[in-house]
């Protein structure tokens, strides 16, 4: 005759396997998000192995771009460079004469110039956009497609499986289709092994795996990049200073993180975000910026690539002074 439990007894029980439970997914989470802090520090990247320095001119190369139409080749090549960011730092520093003077212009995402000419200059060259801006870029044909007084480059970059010509989805489709009709336009795609090096160089000079960090390359980073491919001397307009949004930085006027977009999201507060954000996919810009403490990666760049000089606009005094790294502004 077995044992009978009671309801009191059973209910018991339950209770006691219940917080068993509970008590070792805490520990479970404890575990593994203190193994994971070192890995989204803002300001601090760790490292396991000694990073070398990356030559970009012989890292680079032309080849790994795909015409959406046509067979047009990626052979841009300038100069002299001015390559605007879309900081609200350019406002009011009236850099828009220089900035056209430059022999190629280049510009990211859907960044206008009608409106902002006296700080950001009129003329285009070279557009890289994401594939989240391709419909916010297409809708306005008449700022980004069909200058009459330009022959611009447009690169896309994204994920192969949006982007890539064997994929023909909506978005390659719709891009294909805008290349066809605006002639004096040349479009082109970044293939998925050039993507494959964009994430290899990253891992290279920040010390992180980009997936295992769970980040999407900025459009700024693919930006400097290609840059660095094609002009022998680069200014980058808007660039804020290293650790512009550290934690002992004094309170200040907010900033927009777009110049077009004055209502906006405050600049720190995005950087901030995304940098410590452990949920989905974001743009880690400061470790894009950050190697390892006290050192920059476009900071080393300058020092051995192009001749490149990165400006950061003061909007307070309206003047632009030159420093050695910086943050982007996608």
């Amino acid at each position: 005759m077995g044992v009978k439990i009671s309801k009191e007894q059973q209910s018991h029980r339950l209770v006691i396997l219940a917080a068993i439970f509970v008590l070792m997914t805490l520990l479970i989470l404890y575990g593994s998000n203190n193994g994971n802090d070192s890995a989204y520090a803002p300001f601090h990247v760790v490292t396991n192995y000694a990073i070398k320095a990356t030559d970009l001119k012989k890292w680079s190369g032309k080849d790994g771009y795909v015409p959406f139409h046509g067979n047009k080749s990626m052979n841009l090549h300038c100069q002299k460079c001015a390559l605007v960011t879309s900081s609200s730092h350019v406002l009011g520093a009236g850099a828009g004469e220089e900035i056209d003077r430059a022999d190629c212009v280049i510009r990211m995402n859907d960044a206008p110039t009608l409106g902002y000419e006296a700080d950001v200059g009129n003329q285009t060259s070279l557009r890289v956009v994401a594939h989240s801006s391709v419909f916010r870029v297409v809708r306005r044909p008449g700022e980004f497609l069909q200058r009459p007084d330009s022959h611009p480059v447009i690169i896309f970059w994204g994920p192969p499986n949006k982007m890539g010509k064997e994929a023909k989805g909506t978005l390659y489709r719709l891009i294909q289709r805008v290349s066809m009709t605006y002639s004096n336009l040349s479009c082109f795609s970044i293939t998925a092994s050039k993507m494959r090096r964009f994430d290899s160089l990253f891992h290279k000079e920040t010390g992180r795996d980009r997936q295992k960090s769970h980040s999407w390359l900025s459009t700024g980073w693919f930006t400097m990049v290609i840059a660095i491919e094609i002009c022998d001397n680069i200014k980058v307009y808007g660039m804020v200073p290293p650790y512009h949004c550290g934690k002992s930085k004094p309170a200040s006027k907010k900033m927009p993180y777009h110049y077009y977009k004055p209502r906006g999201p405050d600049e720190c507060v995005t950087y901030l975000q995304n940098e410590g954000s452990r949920r989905g996919n974001h743009h880690r810009f400061i470790t894009e910026k950050t190697s390892r403490e006290d050192e920059t990666s476009l900071g080393r760049w300058t020092e051995r690539s192009a001749a490149v000089r990165l400006l950061y606009c003061e909007y307070s005094t309206r003047a632009c002074g030159g420093h050695q790294s910086g943050v982007f502004h996608k």
